[in-house]
């Protein structure tokens, strides 16, 4: 752009160099100040305009979407609506009321002293290859195990899959209301559970996941006389097994209690593991229980500020080394986990290799039994 000029009554010299935006001024009139900001103002979004049309021009990328965390996630679009037409779509409760029946597969509610758990079942007591017990981890609920327990239910098994208090569809009681969402705790309502639904001893043993999914080796670990053989899918096993984004800021304050009432939580953490995108009906089922209430957020908060990583991880990786474990264990591992590499798995066998025995399950993540069920069966039917 040229130099620009204003000629004016009064003895004024004024240029503006397009480069450097400026001004020379000699003399001024003060009835002239008001062209002279204007000028400047128009100069200014001029060149930011050009210099705007020359990005859109080299560069094909998208504008900026402040709801890109969910937009751009094809199973989690439903969680946060942005239609063309707001009024002519759903809103929270519209939601709720097309989800709230999903989910519930093989299951039904079981009061276990003042708490009532939601368990899956397939298969009967009279099955003749035995019980296997799917304990899940967080943030998901039993959901997972859905189509591993209806193939091996017909293979011959009986298969429990609960949901733990605090996650899925069972009771999320306040914490300091007869429950706190510690190891013990845990520990001590799964033994009642087991009783109301007469699991005999030993039975098969299926655990995956972390925080709850560590509780249920944990218990494992003080319960040997009732595993006939245990099963574990990718979980946290030794002291190095990394701990995920979603685990430390719930234990930030404040910030935490705003990330536990993220509703697409559960589902964008089974993604971030795994190589895959959940389906909408999927997604739906992990996304209810913390669309429906503040409750699922607040266990899973109160859990994670309660857990000790760091003492969980030494007492799993001491308590299945050689000498102190001697009962079979299969370690079916999904190998595009994105959060426990394969090493953490290599390392757990290399601490007890002959008891443990390593299943590498390619184009699998997080959670196998979601991503890749029909492998998952295959190795547990070999193994039991």
């Amino acid at each position: 752009m040229a130099s620009t000029h204003l000629s004016c009554p009064c003895p004024l010299t004024l240029s503006m160099s397009s480069s450097s935006h400026k001004w020379n001024v000699s003399r001024c009139c003060w009835k002239r100040k008001r062209v002279i900001k204007k000028l400047i103002i128009r100069n200014a979004t001029q060149k930011t305009s050009d210099d705007q049309s020359n990005s859109n021009d080299n560069e094909d990328s998208p504008a900026f979407n402040p709801f890109g965390f969910v937009t751009d996630n094809p199973s989690s679009r439903s969680a946060i609506q942005l239609p063309e037409s707001p009024a002519e779509d759903g809103n929270v409760g519209q939601m709720l009321y097309r989800i709230e029946d999903k989910g519930r597969d093989y299951g039904s509610y079981i009061k276990s002293g003042k708490l009532r758990w939601f368990v899956r079942e397939t298969g009967s007591p009279e099955s003749r290859r035995g019980t296997i017990v799917f304990l899940h981890g967080a943030p998901t609920q039993s959901y997972c195990y859905r189509n591993v327990m209806s193939q091996l239910s017909d293979a011959g098994f009986h298969c429990f899959a609960p949901d733990w208090i605090g996650f899925g569809f069972s009771d999320k009681p306040q914490p300091g209301y007869g429950f706190d969402y510690t190891e013990k705790e845990f520990h001590e309502e799964f033994d009642k559970l087991l009783d109301v639904l007469g699991v005999k001893s030993p039975f098969f043993l299926v655990v995956q996941g972390f925080l709850v999914g560590s509780y249920g080796l944990t218990w494992a670990l003080k319960n040997p006389s009732k595993i006939s053989k245990l099963a574990i899918l990718n979980s946290p096993l030794t002291v190095s097994s990394p701990i995920p984004g979603l685990f430390k800021q719930l234990r930030i304050p404040l910030f935490g209690e705003f990330t536990c009432q993220n509703a697409v939580m559960a589902e964008r953490f089974i993604e971030a593991g795994s190589a895959y995108v959940l389906k909408l009906e999927k997604a739906d089922v992990y996304r209810l229980p913390y669309l429906s209430s503040s409750g699922p957020g607040f266990a899973l908060l109160e859990a994670a500020r309660k857990i000790k990583f760091s003492d969980i991880s030494n007492q799993i990786a001491a308590g299945f080394a050689s000498g102190s474990w001697d009962k079979p264990v299969l370690l079916a591992w999904g190998i595009s986990d994105k959060y426990l590499p394969q090493s953490v798995a290599e390392e757990f066998q290399k601490g007890n290799p002959s008891s443990v025995k390593l299943k590498l399950i390619e184009g699998a993540g997080h959670m196998p039994q979601e991503d890749w069920p029909e492998k998952v069966v295959d190795a547990l039917r070999m193994f039991f």
